[in-house]
């Protein structure tokens, strides 16, 4: 299949379908990966106002989009609602603009669906329901400030929830995804809604254990590409699908930008691994709010 180099999302802007993340990126490392990024190749971040707490990396994230002297018009921005902050939605917007120093956010997620206490542990007095109607309400009032809302970690169950109040359909849904995880039921209700979607972790985790698998290294060496690519290129070869691999070393950066075009038959192989040993790396229990709706946890 052909690997798709942008998406279009339901409020007619292009998402570019490769991306930085920065998630567990440490201090110091943030500012010169972006930097590096956007003078490689890439024209799209990823961050968010949790990562790296207590203090995040949205800061780092925007000095590192100032020291790369691209135009911020060339950027494709995306930041999310940390779950502390799902009482202040106005405010938490206010902080992260403020952090990456930029004037608008191009898409804005709610990160989970799982309201905590600033202290820790769930606040089970909020209702996330409450947190989209907040984003919603920003969202339309200050079209100058983000220019499109979505979510994040919304199983099926949790997204039809969803839809049963929003005025406003989510642009993007951002899910762990790679070969023992795919999560096709939610990939294709959010195609049915015409939500866009974002894999993270395509590499299975932090520590990329899907890179040794012996049906990835098998066409690595087909395509002459690393593992790493061939992980990274299932994703953008599914319709309506973007990726944020996650590194902060210049040469996985650029390596990680070589996209393919998978044949349809080695994207079947790589569909099979979950059959044979399903396995989702970022389980919601350390949120207090159990399993949100995932068929494949407890």
């Amino acid at each position: 299949m052909p690997a798709y180099k942008t998406i279009t999302l339901n409020t007619g802007a292009e998402m570019p379908t490769l991306g930085l993340g920065t998630w567990r990126s440490q201090p110091g490392d943030v500012e010169k990966a972006v930097a590096h990024a956007l003078n490689n190749g890439y024209n799209h971040i990823d961050t968010a106002a949790g990562y790296m707490d207590p203090a995040g990396n949205e800061k780092e994230v925007g000095d590192g989009i100032k020291q790369s002297g691209v135009p911020r018009s060339q950027i494709f921005l995306t930041t999310k609602l940390r779950n502390s902050n799902h009482r202040d939605v106005p405010s938490a917007l206010d902080t992260s603009l403020k952090a990456l120093d930029t004037p608008y956010l191009d898409l804005w997620l709610m990160h989970w669906p799982c309201p905590m206490k600033k202290e820790g542990g769930a606040d089970k007095e909020w209702d996330w329901r409450d947190t989209w109607k907040a984003m919603e309400k920003v969202y339309k009032e200050h079209p100058e400030k983000v220019k499109a809302i979505g979510v994040s970690n919304f199983s099926v169950k949790y997204l039809q929830e969803l839809l049963k109040i929003a005025t406003v359909i989510p642009a993007v849904n951002q899910i762990e995804s790679h070969p023992l995880c795919l999560q096709e039921d939610i990939v294709e209700e959010c195609r049915k809604h015409g939500i866009a979607l974002t894999a993270y972790s395509p590499l299975g985790s932090d520590q990329a254990p899907l890179v040794e698998n012996p049906v990835v290294k098998k066409l690595a060496q087909k395509y002459e590409v690393t593992p790493a690519n061939i992980l990274i290129s299932l994703q953008v070869n599914r319709p309506g699908m973007s990726v944020i691999p996650k590194s902060v070393t210049p040469r996985r950066i650029d390596e990680n930008a070589k996209v393919v075009d998978l044949a349809e038959e080695d994207i079947e192989q790589l569909f099979l691994l979950e059959k044979e040993n399903h396995h989702r790396f970022g389980k919601p229990y350390w949120t207090g709010w159990g399993n949100i709706g995932f068929p494949d946890l407890d």
